[in-house]
């Protein structure tokens, strides 16, 4: 019998090793899985690359994850928040690298990733720092740059209610990344609200279908 439903938040990320990239599902807190981050730290796995939206707000989550000096790297659209004060204070001092992102090639290049395609050319750096060193094409006269697949170790992600399958619906904007995320990663991991009936889901309303998560937890 398929169950993918583990007890406890620590069982959610056993495996998860030093230097692992880790995807992070959310837009600001709309998403985030904050009990899954905290775990996260709890956990120990340090070196992380994470890849977000953003890099951390206040004390908690991601911002706890960074002030520990769990992270190493960061890929994200928007590094600045209302109160940024762990990233600043680790990019300042020289202990996080930061790689800014455009939101839509962040997600299209988790998505290139989940086809398993070799990247995409976009339009959106050329002429800026955010090209430097990447493949540039002209294609029926206009430059783009290549911008390559980015894969997940693992996807901590956040959902409103699943089955035991692991088929997923969100809350509204809650979406967000969530999705995109989940077909990305090696291993995905989900806390929910809720656990519902094999059924009780109308697969027309599935957002991410169980075939792309691995591990849920109830939180």
């Amino acid at each position: 019998m398929i169950n993918k439903q583990v007890a406890e938040l620590a069982a959610a990320l056993d495996g998860i090793e030093d230097g692992a990239t880790v995807l992070l599902g959310g837009f600001g807190a709309v998403g985030q899985p904050d009990e899954l981050i905290d775990a996260l730290l709890e956990q120990g796995a340090t070196g992380l690359t994470v890849v977000a939206n953003n890099a951390g707000t206040g004390t908690r989550g991601l911002a706890g994850l960074i002030a520990a000096g769990r992270v190493r790297k960061i890929i994200c659209s928007y590094p600045r928040s209302d109160d940024p004060r762990a990233f600043d204070a680790a990019y300042k001092a020289g202990r996080v690298e930061l790689e800014l992102t455009p939101q839509g090639t962040l997600s299209e290049r988790m998505r290139c990733a989940a086809a398993g395609l070799g990247g995409f050319y976009s339009p959106i750096a050329v002429g800026t720092q955010l090209a430097r060193d990447k493949e540039m094409r002209e294609i029926d006269g206009k430059r783009y740059v290549l911008e390559r697949p980015l894969r997940g170790d693992v996807a901590l992600l956040k959902a409103q209610r699943a089955d035991r399958w692991g088929n997923l619906t969100y809350r509204k904007s809650a979406r967000n990344f969530n999705p995109v995320m989940a077909m990305a990663a090696e291993l995905s991991v989900v806390q929910v609200k809720e656990m519902v009936e094999l059924g009780a889901i109308d697969p027309e309303c599935v957002h991410t279908p169980g075939i792309f998560i691995d591990r849920i937890v109830v939180v």
